[in-house]
């Protein structure tokens, strides 16, 4: 293997090789990435390079003027520019970072396939109506559509209706002491569809000779086969069709609805004194990637965030991930202004996800009588919430419980427990993976 084949290895292993997908949403600085454009680092590896070593200077057999003679003194190595031990000011220059940049798109296909999800997003704004294939029929239109096939069809029908075996209404004449009405009768009774007057007319072109050819119908049935309209038309061939205006038909286009897929995602935050630095950044761990997963997913994504306390209040999302406030909790404030903040967001128009986070405490009675009610009157794809207790559960953390035994078994109610980092994929499982595809 030469020089040119361990490069192309090197780079096969190094620069092309990017943080894992799952790595990354666990553990990785999300804060490179911008809300269109998702950064994931790569593992940089070296390439092999030979470099001169500035500590091998000095020595024997190394002076600056002339050749040593044997036993003559040599001095230390000096100190040469770069070395570690040189005085001065630390760095302040940051080594360089490279990194892989994905859209949101890509990254929602491949978090579909490292998950194993399903979702497909719903279209529900009409944004265009288009003409589509000549698949619906009318009776009337331009000669140019007229639907042939069908009339040709149509016209072969009433032809086969039409049809019957001539020479089995005349042997039946030739039945003793049978008249034009006897075999018109008896051809009712058998369903062929022939006329008295047909029947009157091939009476009168009959010899007298042959009248009485046969003792009864029924010796004249077991004796002559009866002709079928198919085996009579290959026979004798397709001369004409019988066409009439009322087979008529006309073919025009299915109108087509183009849906544009909107989405928007309510993002809910407690901001209370009880939510530390680590249950923010749990949070955002969890609430980033699934910002991105949506806006890769739909055709026009946009996203509410709410912060509260007691109360509650609309944020930036340059903000939403940092406040910090020393008030009380209130969930359901946050779940009214939702409710109100959707008032622009039709439910006939656009998909709504409603992703709620904290540490499950809850101010008296809070969850059961306002928050359940509100989760169950805002209509959305999903309503999903987000414990963040990275100590474990604290004694009146119960909002989550809650929330999870009435909505039990629901396809559109999620709720999901973060400790830590290792668990942020698996929640943003189940949360994904909760919603129903049914429309």
């Amino acid at each position: 293997m030469g020089l040119r084949d361990d490069l192309e290895r090197y780079r096969d292993v190094g620069e092309q090789r990017r943080q894992d997908l799952s790595e990354f949403i666990q553990y990785g600085d999300l804060g490179q990435s911008l809300p269109g454009e998702v950064k994931i680092p790569i593992k940089i590896v070296d390439l092999p390079a030979f470099e001169y070593d500035q500590l091998d200077k000095g020595g024997v057999g190394q002076g600056d003027g002339g050749t040593p003679q044997p036993g003559d003194p040599v001095g230390q190595p000096q100190p040469q520019p770069g070395d570690g031990d040189e005085e001065g000011d630390p760095g302040e220059e940051g080594g360089e970072h490279e990194y892989y940049e994905m859209d949101p798109e890509e990254f929602a296909q491949e978090l579909d396939e490292e998950l194993g999800l399903d979702l497909d997003p719903k279209g529900k704004k009409v944004i265009e109506e288009t003409e589509g294939d000549y698949t619906d029929i009318t009776r009337t239109g331009p000669a140019s559509t007229l639907d042939f096939e069908r009339l040709f069809k149509q016209g072969l029908k009433r032809k086969l209706a039409m049809e019957f075996d001539e020479n089995y209404i005349e042997e039946a004449l030739r039945v003793e002491d049978w008249g034009p009405d006897e075999v018109y009768a008896w051809a009712r009774q058998q369903n062929i569809p022939v006329s008295h007057a047909w029947i009157v007319d091939a009476d009168s072109n009959l010899p007298d000779d042959e009248r009485d050819r046969w003792t009864s119908i029924d010796e004249m049935t077991e004796h002559v086969e009866r002709e079928s309209p198919v085996e009579r038309i290959r026979r004798k061939g397709l001369k004409q069709v019988p066409f009439r205006r009322e087979d008529e038909r006309y073919r025009y286009p299915e109108i087509v609805e183009e849906k544009e897929k909107n989405v928007v995602v309510v993002n809910i935050r407690d901001v209370s004194g009880s939510m530390r630095e680590k249950k923010r950044e749990l949070v955002e761990r969890t609430f980033t990637p699934l910002d991105w997963y949506l806006t890769g997913k739909y055709d026009n994504a946009e996203f509410v965030y709410i912060a509260h306390d007691a109360d509650a209040w609309s944020v930036e999302r340059d903000e939403f991930f940092g406040i910090r406030s020393g008030g009380g909790t209130r969930i359901s404030s946050a779940y009214e202004l939702a409710a109100e903040l959707l008032e622009e967001y039709p439910w006939d128009e656009w998909n709504r996800y409603v992703f709620a986070a904290g540490d499950s405490e809850n101010s008296s009675n809070d969850t059961e009588e306002r928050v359940i009610p509100l989760m169950e009157r805002i209509p959305a794809n999903l309503h999903a919430y987000v414990e963040t207790q990275p100590s474990g559960n604290a004694i009146n953390a119960t909002h989550a419980e809650e929330v999870e035994r009435h909505f039990e078994g629901s396809d559109d109610v999620a709720v999901a427990y973060v400790t830590g980092p290792e668990d942020v994929v698996d929640a943003i499982y189940t949360i994904l993976s909760t919603e129903s595809n049914d429309e």
